[in-house]
């Protein structure tokens, strides 16, 4: 479904933690890491794409997540032709994405990779919010830089400066060991417009 100037489109999700990391991919067997995406169907809303694709990709569902806000309007990226099937050439351009910006209301092992047979990551772990845009492939680094400061107001404190702790990435067959039931989610997320305060201790 592409619109009148080759445009897909498409939704991008930036989850956060209590902390305000975002969860970062790896895709599979690529040296290259993103956010959750992923095109809108016909007869789909945006938020209804977001869902499916946040369920498809990393297995997380609606009572998983709130969401914190979404831009303002649709954000576009061009596809470089060794990128494109032959035969849209000439028809497709890229992607036209609406992001959203989620609170995750989960535990860590609910997030799960492996839910369909053709999965989009084979890794994954949670970054300070400003990703290296280094390591996304380089057509899609615009989008990513506006869709982060964009969505940045809606974080009560500033999402910059370093990362203080190591976290190790979560690997696609990495066995999840048993942990208790999570928390209901409105235990673990705060106001949909508002993230925690930040705690140092």
């Amino acid at each position: 479904m592409l619109d009148r100037e080759g445009f897909r489109p498409n939704v991008g999700i930036i989850l956060l933690n209590a902390q305000n990391e975002v969860w970062w991919g790896k895709r599979v067997r690529e040296h290259s890491w993103q956010f959750p995406q992923g095109g809108i169907k016909y007869g789909e809303t945006p938020e209804q794409a977001m869902y499916r694709e946040l369920e498809e990709e990393i297995g997380l569902r609606a009572e998983h997540v709130k969401i914190v806000g979404r831009t303002r309007d649709w954000l576009r990226y061009e596809v470089p032709d060794h990128f494109i099937k032959r035969e849209i050439r000439g028809h497709y351009r890229g992607q036209k994405q609406i992001w959203f910006l989620l609170r995750m209301c989960a535990r860590d092992n609910d997030v799960n990779l492996r839910l369909t047979d053709h999965p989009e990551f084979d890794a994954w772990r949670w970054h300070e919010y400003w990703v290296p845009l280094d390591v996304v492939i380089e057509f899609k680094r615009d989008v990513y830089q506006r869709a982060l400061q964009e969505l940045s107001r809606f974080l009560t404190w500033p999402a910059n400066g370093h990362d203080r702790r190591h976290h190790g990435s979560r690997y696609l067959r990495q066995p999840h060991p048993p942990r208790p039931n999570p928390e209901p989610p409105g235990s673990v997320c705060g106001p949909a417009d508002e993230a925690p305060a930040k705690n140092d201790g």
